[in-house]
């Protein structure tokens, strides 16, 4: 059954709301632009909706913050005039487009988005273009906020990382040891029970939080969300190690080097190690994750067409230095309330992504409505 359309809204066909630019590059915009990407063929704009329309299951809409080059790949997308272009960029980031982009796939083995199809699609939108700037305004302020607090994390983890030179690379002495990591933390591998036993497997949140390679690639310092989960009984009948908040992981198979920390408790797959804190351990988490961050893995394993890998036996015996106690101190004392503050930060990004995430349906669809008195 359809939604009702609000009163003060009414629908459009999307080809009435928006078009594709294809605004053809030169030998000049390249120069300008200062790229040698020969397979560009189409200029954007600062302000410009983009979307990869190859793979769409896999895309976002992104609105672009500079001028820039594109394939034919991706479309470039901008408003006409019954629609705020910041409007429209959230009307494109709902999950009905997503949809429609995945339900009018054309080709089979390489799957793109048809925007013939899409374009043909009915949409509803405040009259008043006051209303659409109103409700993309509340959208806005939030990405905004997160998008200051990612900045802000990159700030901070680029200030321990220099610290991390100076004191440790720069200024490093000759008499410290040098100690395999299992030497002096208690390093454990995960596990992924029977996958045709699916039974094993959750997507509720209530159950144990089981992060991948692909989960460790969509968090930033800290991990805190994962798309799978795993029963109680699938931790206890396999044996699967549970992973303390504030531990240090490392891909090291398929994706090798991938370096977070947990943001809590959790479990991994068997391509996910772990580094746990004992009596012997001298240094810090911080210290850690920035050494492994740096290390050059390639020197560790061995390199094929398939995969890159370096087995849990390379791990274990991976060379560690061990820093005076004065040292140690004094980058112990200058980088956990830096990465404190990280972990602050992204808990603000997840509630606020989970805001923003709650209300962009509500506000598009006219359920929620955006006062337009001062």
């Amino acid at each position: 059954m359809s939604r009702k359309v609000p009163d003060g809204w009414t629908t459009y066909k999307l080809e009435d709301l928006a078009y594709l630019v294809k605004d053809r590059c030169k030998k000049e915009d390249k120069n300008k632009l200062k790229t040698d990407m020969v397979s560009a063929e189409f200029i954007f704009r600062k302000g410009d909706i983009l979307f990869k329309r190859i793979g769409p299951k896999k895309q976002k809409v992104i609105i672009s913050k500079s001028d820039g080059l594109c394939t034919n790949n991706t479309w470039i997308i901008r408003s006409k005039d019954k629609i705020n272009q910041d409007f429209l960029f959230y009307l494109l980031k709902s999950k009905r487009f997503i949809n429609l982009c995945i339900s009018g796939i054309t080709g089979t083995v390489i799957q793109k988005a048809d925007w013939y199809f899409i374009s043909k699609s009915t949409w509803a939108i405040p009259v008043n273009k006051n209303e659409q700037h109103a409700i993309a305004s509340v959208l806005s302020s939030i990405d905004d906020k997160i998008d200051l607090l990612h900045r802000e994390n990159k700030t901070l983890e680029a200030m321990a990382e220099t610290l991390f030179k100076k004191l440790f690379i720069k200024e490093a002495r000759d008499y410290w040891q040098k100690v395999p990591l299992s030497d002096v933390v208690n390093i454990t591998i995960g596990k992924t029970p029977p996958r045709e036993e699916s039974h094993w497997f959750s997507t509720d949140p209530q159950n144990i939080k089981w992060t991948s390679i692909k989960d460790l690639g969509h968090s930033d310092v800290f991990v805190f969300d994962t798309s799978e989960y795993l029963t109680l009984e699938a931790v206890e009948k396999f044996k699967i190690p549970i992973i303390p908040a504030d531990t240090v992981l490392l891909s090291f198979k398929l994706t090798v080097g991938r370096v977070r920390i947990t943001g809590e408790a959790m479990a991994s797959n068997e391509a996910i190690a772990h580094f746990k804190f004992n009596d012997k351990t001298p240094f810090s988490k911080e210290y850690l994750y920035l050494f492994l961050k740096r290390l050059k893995y390639e020197s560790l394993g061995n390199t094929s067409s398939i995969a890159t890998a370096i087995n849990s036996s390379l791990i274990k015996n991976i060379e560690i230095t061990i820093p005076d106690n004065i040292t140690m101190s004094i980058f112990r004392k200058n980088t956990e309330p830096l990465f404190a503050k990280i972990k602050e930060n992204e808990k603000q990004i997840r509630t606020l992504t989970q805001l923003r995430d709650t209300l962009l349906p509500k506000l598009m669809s006219g359920e929620v409505r955006v006062d337009l008195c001062q």
